[in-house]
């Protein structure tokens, strides 16, 4: 429908590490008002119906690794604020992980030769922005304030609320994923077939969708 009101929910992170960073562009160098306009084509764009949920970097003893980031991302914050985005974040927490080297690795006896027996390694999470993206969902359905949600993300934790809004508000969500190749058959990006089931319209957009928004 023309008259449909439309609110747009991008999870950054997903974006980030699933879309942009495999397809070897930043966030910086692509145009989300226009990648918007795409998603919602004729219809209506709700008041404060841009989201973007993201987790924010912190300063950490790495040199200027970690301070360049946090230049970027207040760029990018500044950037979509200046048209109208409501930015929700939360922080990410970072924990220590460790891998044993056993008979799970492939070629594992040789890694072992070499006196090494595990790998450990520092990994950064974004912490609830689902629970945030959720909320907002449910709310902005109980208040009647779209028609029909857009969901940019793979995080299939979205699923009650989706469920939720769709039965019990009478709203229609409509699910965007991603397709992106790697010769590592391990690192594809594939859209999620849970959010592919569970939503009223389904997308799935590949880099050639993608390259005109990218500078």
């Amino acid at each position: 429908m023309t008259d449909s009101r439309i609110c747009v929910f991008i999870d950054g992170g997903n974006f980030y590490h699933l879309v942009a960073k495999k397809l070897n562009f930043s966030e910086l160098d692509f145009n989300f008002d226009e990648f918007v306009k795409f998603l919602i084509g004729e219809r209506n764009l709700i008041k404060d119906g841009k989201r973007y949920y993201i987790g924010t970097v912190r300063e950490k003893n790495d040199g200027h690794k970690s301070l360049q980031a946090m230049s970027r991302q207040t760029k990018l914050f500044t950037n979509l604020i200046a048209t109208n985005w409501i930015i929700k974040t939360s922080k990410l927490r970072t924990r220590v992980e460790r891998i044993k080297i056993d008979k799970r690795v492939e070629n594992f006896e040789k890694i072992n030769a070499l006196g090494i027996n595990e790998i450990v390694f520092s990994r950064s999470r974004e912490k609830g922005i689902d629970v945030k993206i959720a909320v907002d969902l449910i709310v902005g359905a109980i208040d009647n304030k779209y028609d029909a949600a857009i969901i940019v993300s793979f995080d299939t934790d979205l699923v009650p609320a989706i469920d939720w809004v769709r039965n019990r508000q009478n709203k229609k969500v409509e699910y965007i994923g991603f397709s992106v190749p790697s010769e590592d058959e391990h690192n594809i990006t594939r859209p999620t077939k849970t959010l592919i089931y569970k939503t009223d319209i389904q997308r799935v957009l590949i880099e050639d969708d993608l390259k005109p928004f990218i500078k």
